[in-house]
């Protein structure tokens, strides 16, 4: 009896220790294919920077190594969570890498269009030479045409007249209701890879200050000494800096241990040309705006009505921030007047009154045509929408005008 027993634990054990080896295997096999992609996303990676990894390869090699023999030595379980590290570790490999990067050598800023060679004292003369000749202006046939434009539009009482007897009181329905993200639920394991990694993170930070100094030193003399004539330039600097800045792991943090770095200039510099390029954004989507008569009335009425509601809302954040904005700008040598009303806003108002335009004559054409069922609520539609553009403006241009006696003409009718 003691002989079966004995037989049956071993039975046993030898099924557990099979058990055992088959979960080494599949961890084994799994293993390799994490190294394989681990490897992909280095030659990826490598062909993005410039930057010999050979370094970081043996390095994140070694601790795969190590993590792989601790995995021999646990059970199942253990084996699960090591499996997870090594995923962790390998993913941020990136970070661990920067403990051994070379210190950055920055790119050439990019030359200001209006800057001109500094001219040096003559050594057969002995005089000093003449001074420059002065920056070239900024292009004014643009700004030219949109004063004249913007001269040509006068008020139409008529608009008003026509409103009010349509409509008694003006709805204003702009209800945006912002809707909260709730987030994600954190995975345990990720959190606690996270936590395993961060000091791997914070060596990369250090590695970084430590390196950096002197590429971080060129960016804040090149930030301090920035003195643009036009915005457009501001956007190749900005564009600059960031592609410089993100060889950093991570900016804030580097940046954090540098006093002398212009921060508050860095962030308006974005901010201005952020603001500029989506006013340049729309307003090249204002002026390629063509209703295709193909869609239905009701679709191409929706659109211009989402076209000029964007517009209005770009318009009225900058005039918003317009005075305080600009008074920033102004002492930290960042240029300022493209936020006036006399610059791309004058643009955006004059593909207002293009927008306008076509939006009336869409009413007009599907009130003759008799493609909806109750007029009275499309040409309501159309007053409404020519009324909120004039006060938007200021006014109409002779044709935006006699779109309008287009469509007065039909609602008297």
């Amino acid at each position: 009896m003691p002989k079966e027993e004995e037989d049956t634990c071993q039975s046993l054990l030898r099924s557990k220790l099979e058990a055992s080896l088959q979960r080494i295997s599949f961890l084994e096999m799994e293993n390799e294919q994490l190294r394989r992609e681990n490897a992909l996303l280095r030659a990826q990676d490598a062909d993005r920077r410039s930057t010999p990894r050979k370094k970081t390869q043996a390095f994140v090699g070694s601790i795969s190594s190590s993590q792989e023999k601790q995995m021999y030595q646990t059970g199942t379980d253990d084996g699960l969570q090591c499996e997870n590290s090594i995923s962790r570790t390998e993913l941020f490999g990136t970070s661990v890498a920067a403990r051994t990067r070379s210190p950055r050598v920055p790119n050439p800023p990019p030359s200001p269009k209006s800057s001109s060679p500094t001219a040096k004292p003559s050594k057969e003369t002995g005089l000093p030479p003449p001074p420059p000749p002065p920056p070239l202006p900024l292009p004014l046939s643009s700004s030219r045409s949109s004063c004249r434009s913007i001269k040509a539009v006068r008020r139409v009482p008529e608009v008003l007249e026509l409103y009010r007897s349509l409509t008694r009181k003006e709805g204003k329905s702009d209800t945006r209701a912002g809707s909260l993200g709730v987030p994600a639920a954190t995975n345990a394991r990720e959190m606690i890879g996270e936590i395993e990694n961060r000091s791997a993170y914070l060596l990369a930070i250090k590695s970084d200050v430590e390196t950096q100094a002197e590429f971080i030193g060129f960016l804040t003399r090149e930030v301090e000494n920035a003195a643009h004539g036009d915005i457009s330039e501001v956007e190749a600097f900005v564009k600059w800096l960031d592609d410089e800045l993100s060889y950093l792991v991570d900016e804030r943090a580097v940046l954090k241990h540098f006093p002398k770095w212009p921060e508050k200039k860095a962030d308006a510099m974005r901010e201005a040309a952020v603001g500029y390029r989506e006013l340049k954004n729309l307003e090249g989507e204002l002026f390629s705006f063509r209703d295709d008569k193909r869609q239905p009335t009701s679709v191409a009425l929706k659109r211009m009505q989402a076209l000029q509601d964007k517009l209005e809302r770009s318009v009225h954040n900058i005039e918003r921030v317009r005075e305080s904005a600009s008074k920033r700008y102004r002492d930290l040598k960042i240029p300022w007047q493209w936020m006036l009303d006399s610059g791309i806003i004058a643009q955006l108002k004059l593909g207002s009154m293009n927008l306008a335009k076509e939006y009336m004559n869409r009413v007009v054409t599907a009130v003759k045509l008799d493609a909806f069922s109750d007029d009275e609520e499309v040409m309501l539609q159309g007053v409404r929408f020519a009324y909120r553009v004039h006060q938007f403006i200021g006014g109409f241009d002779e044709e935006c005008k006699h779109a309008f006696q287009e469509l007065r003409k039909v609602a008297c009718d």
